[in-house]
């Protein structure tokens, strides 16, 4: 019988890259559930780079997390207590269950997960928001067609590699951006993109213009900065460039770098356009039933960088943003 709930809470906001003192580790004892609440075993827990900003003061789309509250993060677990008639014991769920052992609330947000389609894992990453940010992003937002030229930054990232595997598969060629000879690899030997330019040796507005001759007609950004400058100097006409995250100024300590390029979406007639994947979660089942599919099947593929443990949460943080992991990244409580 579980008596205590081992869990990350938020000691200071950090200053730039978060280091371990910004959290502080507890163990507490868990009191008797209330009525209409929920508690789950969490198993798997999502490290992912909005994190970062749930830290900061800065209002978003999400409140800020408070200080000596319990960090914000998506996790997959196993219902063991419910007086809640929506939750039964013994079913999987997910959603924000925050870095902890046992999460304890009013179960909303949460999803009931349908273990047919694939194992608890996958529902953080390909069946998870990883893959529904995916699937609506460059399906919808992107408006992908056959033919079509793709630019992925992030691409070896838990996200980008989804994006570049389904665009292939609506026919498009598809050019990913990532750092090191190993993930470049990955991308065209694994994943099956077309090309791949590694952004710590090479050039990369040099090697946008050598790897996309006839222009970019979408442009599916995780990381902003310059690398955003150098796709929007070789965007088509009617181009779409899709804003899903800026992992290069997560960290900044000073003014967030904006793209001097813009003029580019004036001149080609092109949008730019920001999207969150809450806007879609309600659509969720339209995404997971065909991302399974193709899981199964092996046109989808996804490597993980998995570490054991909570007192981990801090170094798999740390990762995301020295880049030491390849695609998803999550912690196993199990």
């Amino acid at each position: 019988m579980i008596t205590h709930v081992d869990r990350w809470t938020l000691a200071s906001r950090p200053h730039g890259a978060p280091v371990p003192e910004n959290f502080r580790r507890e163990t507490v004892p868990l009191t008797s559930l209330e009525e209409g609440c929920v508690r789950v075993a969490v198993k798997y827990v999502s490290v992912d780079p909005t994190m970062r900003g749930w830290m900061s003061q800065v209002p978003s789309y999400l409140p800020p997390i408070a200080i000596d509250a319990v960090i914000r993060a998506f996790g997959v677990g196993e219902v063991i207590e419910s007086l809640n008639p929506r939750f039964a014991v013994g079913q999987s769920v997910s959603g924000l269950l925050g870095v902890q052992s046992v999460y304890t609330g009013d179960g909303r947000g949460l999803g009931i997960i349908d273990t047919t389609l694939g194992p608890l894992p996958w529902y953080l990453g390909p069946l998870g928001m990883n893959g529904i940010t995916a699937y609506f992003g460059i399906l919808e937002v992107g408006a992908i067609a056959a033919g079509e030229t793709v630019l992925v930054s992030g691409a070896a990232g838990a996200t980008g590699s989804l994006v570049g595997q389904i665009a292939k598969q609506q026919g498009c060629r598809v050019v990913g951006i990532a750092g090191g000879p190993e993930k470049c690899a990955h991308l065209v030997d694994d994943l099956g993109f077309d090309a791949a330019i590694d952004y710590k040796s090479e050039r990369v507005s040099r090697r946008i213009r050598d790897l996309c001759p006839d222009g970019i007609d979408v442009f599916f950004d995780n990381v902003g900065g310059e690398i955003l400058d150098s796709a929007l100097a070789r965007i088509n006409i009617g181009a779409r460039v899709v804003i899903c995250g800026a992992i290069s100024q997560y960290n900044n300590t000073g003014p967030v770098q904006g793209p001097k390029n813009y003029l580019s979406l004036l001149v080609r007639r092109a949008r730019m356009e920001g999207f969150l994947v809450l806007d879609y979660l309600h659509r969720s089942a339209e995404a997971i039933e065909p991302m399974a599919r193709w899981a199964h099947a092996g046109q989808l593929k996804w490597r993980e960088t998995v570490l054991e443990g909570l007192e981990a949460f801090p170094d798999a943080l740390g990762r995301l943003f020295t880049g030491q992991k390849i695609g998803k990244i999550y912690l196993s409580l199990e």
